[in-house]
């Protein structure tokens, strides 16, 4: 049940960069090709401005749900310049002071969303009247994801890969 359940992200990361690239190929259709054939026969126009606004969401998602599997993973950057040469129990201070650096951010990027959520919950989007607060509910979503793997990550041993001394 824990494996389906962590991998719920890496599916929905997978459905919104499907999702984004179908609409920018929509968007590019309705903009270049139905838009010509709709001004050389005359008639009203289709309206696309519904295109944009599924990209920023689905783009806003994607980039806080991705960059939390990022630091599941492990594949976040970082630059190993100076730790690698310290003593093995000094590596793993820095590593988990890194990964409550990296917890207090995604608590903090969950609590300013939230706050954004309830300042915006009454607004809509002009296109598709979606609810301003799904938006920024994505920062909540990531900051919550952000939080508990890098929380994991920082009660974690060093990963194997590092280089010790």
């Amino acid at each position: 049940m824990l494996r389906i359940l962590s991998a719920v992200p890496k599916i929905t990361v997978t459905a919104l960069i499907v999702l984004a690239i179908v609409n920018l190929l929509v968007g590019v259709i309705l903009r270049y090709f139905v838009g010509a054939i709709t001004d050389r026969l005359d008639v009203d126009p289709v309206p696309f401005t519904w295109v944009e606004e599924v990209g920023e969401l689905s783009l806003a998602w994607l980039t806080l749900i991705g960059a939390a599997i990022g630091i599941q993973s492990r594949t976040h950057f970082s630059l190993a310049v100076f730790a690698h040469r310290l003593p093995q129990t000094a590596q793993l201070r820095i590593h988990r002071f890194n990964h409550a650096l990296i917890t207090g951010f995604g608590l903090l990027v969950a609590y300013y969303g939230f706050k954004l959520c309830l300042l915006n919950r009454t607004l809509t989007t002009p296109g598709l009247q979606i609810n301003l607060a799904w938006l920024y509910a994505s920062s909540v979503a990531g900051g919550i994801l952000i939080a508990i793997y890098g929380f994991a990550m920082m009660i974690s041993p060093l990963p194997p890969n590092a280089p010790r001394h």
